[in-house]
C-alpha cells in the first residue's frame, strides 16, 4: 500500500445457476479479471468478488425437470462455474451464491427502506397465465411479435431486434415458451418500485462519468420516454426470497441479482475483518466498479443506482459495459462447432490463449468482438511464441552455458532499458481506461525493438570467440531484462505465464514497480519452454467437439464427397435469382441521434432516392461516404424502426467493427444498374 493507493471494489454481472460458462460469457470476467489483476500491480487495494445468480423460474422449473431440489442444482452448478473460472485464472478474492443469508439480509433491508420512505406501490395488474403450466409466466417465459418493430420470436420483457423494452402484455400473438399454449390474463396485486422518484437523482449520476458514451445516449432515450414504475414482485410458485408480510408473493430475481454484489462481499468481510459500511456507505471514499454485458445496462445504469440511493448505500463509481462476442464472424452456433463452452476450450487448448486474443479485441467501447479462430492461431502463434518468448528462449542459452546462470553486473545499453520502463506510463494509462487492444500493441511493438536489439547485437557470432564472451554476457542480459519488463507489463493478461517467467528469472512475484531497476548480478535457473505454439489441429478439434448435429435421428447421412455440408444452409437459385441487387450512390451520409451503430444513407438508384439505416458507423466516418458507390438490397421490403423506415440494406463485407467495407469501385457504373 502506498499514500496513493486506492481502494477499488470490482464486480463481474453474475453468472445464472442452471448452465455452463461459454466462451461469450467469459469476455466479461477475462476484461474484469485483467483490470482487477493491473490494479493489484500498481499496488491499490483491489477486491474482486461475484457470485451465482441462484433464483427466478428457470431455475425452478429446471431442477423440477431433473427430479432434484433447486438447492442441489445451484449448489451443482455453482462448483462447475467456479471450477471453470478458476482455470481461466480468473481470480475472485470470493465468490458467493445470491441463495445466501446475506443476500436474504440485503433484500429485505433495501426494500423496507425504500418501502418506508414511499417507494414502493401496490396495484393490481392483469398478468399472463398458463392455463396448462398452471402458473403465472415470467416475461422471459413468453413470446411473441414486438409491439414496435413487429420482429417474431422474441421476449416478453426486451426485443433483440430493436432494443424496445415493454411488458408481456404487449406481445403481438403470444405463446407461453413452458407448454405452448396460448397465455391467458388473470388479475394479481404486485409491488412496484417507483423509478420515476428517482429521476433527478439519475440525471445527475449518468452525466457523472460513470458511464461510456453510447450508453448514456441510450440512457438518455429511455428519460424522454419516461421512467416507469418497475413490477419486482413475481407470485408463487417461484424460486427465490419470500416478500416481508406478502405470503406467497417473491422478490423477482433482478432485485435481489444485483444485491448479490453487496452479499459476496459482506460474506467477504465477514471472514476477513472488513468494515462493509467503509466500503458501501453513502458517504464511502471506495470506488465500486461494475463489469456488464450491453444487454443488461438498463438494470445497473436505472434500477440499481435508484435502489441503492433510496436505501441510503453509495452508488456505483462507474458501470464498464461491453458488447457480445462472435466465433468467426457470426454468431455462435452448436451446428457450426462455434457455441464454445469453457470446458470444451480447456480441454483442447491453453487458457492464456483466449485470455492474451480477448485482450488484443478488447477497447472502453460497447462493440462487439469476434473470436476469429485463423487469426486466434497466429496471432498468439506470432505475438507471444515469436516475439515475447522468443527473446527469452534466444538468450536463456547463452547465460546458463557459458556463464553458469550469471547475469551480467550492467546492461550495455541503458537507454534502452529506460526507454522500455518509461512505456510502463502509458501502457499502465491504457490499462486503466480499459483499452487493452492498444495497451497490447504497445507491448508488441516493444517486443519488436527487443527482438532486433538481439538480432543486431548478434550475440551467438560474438559467442565464437574468447574475448568477446563479456559482451555475449552483457547482450543476453540486456535482452533478458527487456523480456523481464514485458512480462511485468504482460502479467495481468498472462498470470501463469509470468508465475513461469518468475521462476526462470529467479525473481519474487513482478509488480509494476519492479521494472525501475534491472536485474543484475543474479543467477537464472535453466530455461524451459513458457508456451508453446497453438496447433492449427487443437483448434479443429475444439470445433468438431463443439459442433452439435442438427440431423434428425431417424434420418440416415450418405458419406462420401456428395453429402452436403452440414455447417452451410443452402437455399435455391431460384431464391437467390430473386434478390435485386442496384449501384446506388450514397447522396448523403449522417449520424443518427441515440444509436450506437447506426448511419443513416440517402442512396440514389438513378431517379430515385431511398432512405437506408446501416449499421457501419463503426467503420465510416460519414462525410467520407457523400458521393461514393455501394450495392444494395433494392428489393427488400421497408422495415420501420425506431429510428425511420429502413428502403433496403446495403451490402457489406468483413469481420464487423472498424473492419467493414460497402463501398463499390468507381469504374463508369452508375446509379440504378443491376449488379449480375
Amino acid at each position: 500500500m502506498t499514500a496513493q493507493s486506492r481502494d477499488i471494489l470490482v464486480t463481474s454481472a453474475l453468472p445464472y445457476a442452471n448452465g455452463p460458462i461459454h466462451l461469450g460469457h467469459l469476455v466479461e470476467y477475462i476484461q474484469t479479471d485483467i483490470w482487477v489483476r493491473f490494479q493489484k500491480a500498481r499496488g491499490h487495494r483491489c477486491l474482486y468478488v461475484c457470485a451465482d445468480d441462484a433464483h427466478g423460474t428457470p431455475i425452478m422449473l429446471k431442477a423440477r425437470s431433473e427430479g432434484i431440489p433447486p438447492e442441489e442444482l445451484i449448489e451443482r452448478v455453482g462448483q462447475e462455474h467456479q471450477r471453470d473460472f478458476a482455470d481461466f485464472l480468473v481470480g475472485f478474492d470470493h465468490y458467493h451464491s445470491t441463495h445466501s443469508p446475506e443476500n436474504r439480509h440485503f433484500a429485505e433491508l433495501i426494500y423496507n427502506r425504500l418501502k418506508d420512505q414511499g417507494h414502493i406501490t401496490r396495484r393490481t395488474i392483469r398478468q399472463a397465465y398458463d392455463p396448462e403450466a398452471g402458473m403465472f409466466l415470467p416475461d422471459r417465459f413468453i413470446k411473441g411479435e414486438c409491439p414496435r418493430c413487429g420482429a417474431p420470436d422474441q421476449y416478453g420483457d426486451s426485443c433483440e431486434a430493436c432494443g424496445a423494452t415493454y411488458t408481456p402484455t404487449d406481445l403481438k400473438h403470444p405463446v407461453s415458451a413452458i407448454s405452448g399454449a396460448t397465455p391467458v390474463e388473470r388479475e394479481s396485486e404486485h409491488f412496484f418500485f417507483r423509478l420515476a422518484d428517482f429521476e433527478g437523482m439519475l440525471r445527475d449520476w449518468t452525466a457523472s462519468g460513470s458511464l461510456q458514451d453510447g450508453i448514456r445516449n441510450k440512457l438518455r432515450e429511455w428519460f424522454e420516454a419516461g421512467l416507469n414504475d418497475w413490477d419486482i414482485s413475481r407470485d408463487a410458485p417461484y424460486w427465490g426470497f419470500e416478500i416481508p408480510d406478502a405470503p406467497g408473493k417473491f422478490f423477482y430475481v433482478w432485485l435481489d441479482a444485483p444485491i448479490g454484489y453487496m452479499a459476496s462481499f459482506r460474506h467477504y468481510c465477514d471472514r476477513h475483518g472488513l468494515d462493509f459500511d467503509a466500503w458501501w456507505g453513502a458517504d464511502s471514499r471506495a470506488e465500486l466498479h461494475h463489469f456488464i454485458g450491453k444487454d443488461i445496462a438498463y438494470f445497473h445504469t436505472l434500477f440499481w443506482p435508484a435502489m441503492l440511493h433510496g436505501a441510503g448505500f453509495r452508488t456505483p463509481t462507474a458501470v464498464h459495459c461491453h458488447g457480445f462476442l462472435t466465433v468467426n464472424g457470426q454468431k455462435m452456433s452448436k451446428s457450426r462447432g462455434t457455441f464454445i463452452q469453457a470446458r470444451t476450450y480447456l480441454e483442447h487448448l491453453q487458457p492464456e490463449y483466449l485470455r492474451y486474443y480477448f485482450a488484443a479485441k478488447l477497447g472502453s467501447g460497447v462493440d462487439d468482438i469476434d473470436l476469429s479462430l485463423e487469426d486466434f492461431t497466429a496471432r498468439v502463434n506470432s505475438d507471444l511464441v515469436g516475439k515475447v518468448v522468443n527473446i527469452a528462449s534466444r538468450c536463456a542459452g547463452f547465460i546458463q552455458k557459458r556463464f553458469d546462470g550469471r547475469l551480467a553486473d550492467t546492461l550495455p545499453d541503458a537507454d534502452l532499458y529506460d526507454r522500455f520502463r518509461r512505456a510502463g506510463e502509458e501502457i499502465a494509462r491504457l490499462y486503466e481506461a480499459r483499452e487493452f487492444a492498444q495497451a497490447m500493441r504497445e507491448i508488441m511493438a516493444l517486443a519488436d525493438v527487443a527482438n532486433q536489439y538481439v538480432d543486431e547485437q548478434k550475440p551467438w557470432v560474438l559467442a565464437r570467440e574468447e574475448d568477446t564472451l563479456p559482451r555475449v554476457q552483457g547482450i543476453c542480459t540486456q535482452g533478458l531484462n527487456l523480456f523481464r519488463v514485458l512480462m511485468a507489463y504482460l502479467k495481468p493478461v498472462l498470470p501463469a505465464m509470468a508465475a513461469r517467467a518468475e521462476t526462470f528469472l529467479d525473481i519474487p512475484p513482478l509488480t509494476w514497480a519492479d521494472v525501475e531497476e534491472p536485474l543484475t548480478a543474479s543467477r537464472i535457473r535453466p530455461y524451459e519452454p513458457l508456451m508453446t505454439r497453438v496447433d492449427p489441429k487443437a483448434v479443429q478439434a475444439l470445433l468438431e467437439a463443439s459442433r452439435e448435429n442438427l440431423q434428425p435421428a431417424q434420418t440416415a447421412v450418405p458419406e462420401g464427397p456428395l453429402t452436403r455440408d452440414p455447417i452451410r444452409e443452402e437455399i435455391a437459385f431460384e431464391d437467390f435469382a430473386k434478390v435485386d441487387l442496384r449501384i446506388a450512390r450514397i447522396q448523403k451520409a449522417e449520424h443518427v441521434e441515440g444509436a450506437d451503430k447506426l448511419l443513416r444513407l440517402t442512396l440514389d438508384l438513378g431517379g430515385e432516392t431511398r432512405q437506408v439505416f446501416a449499421g457501419i458507423k463503426a467503420a465510416y466516418d460519414p462525410a467520407s461516404l457523400q458521393g461514393r458507390l455501394t450495392v444494395m438490397v433494392a428489393n427488400l421490403a421497408p422495415r420501420k424502426m425506431k429510428f425511420g423506415l429502413s428502403e433496403g440494406m446495403v451490402l457489406a463485407a468483413g469481420p464487423g467493427g472498424k473492419d467493414l467495407f460497402i463501398l463499390s469501385p468507381d469504374t463508369g457504373a452508375e446509379p440504378g444498374m443491376r449488379v449480375k
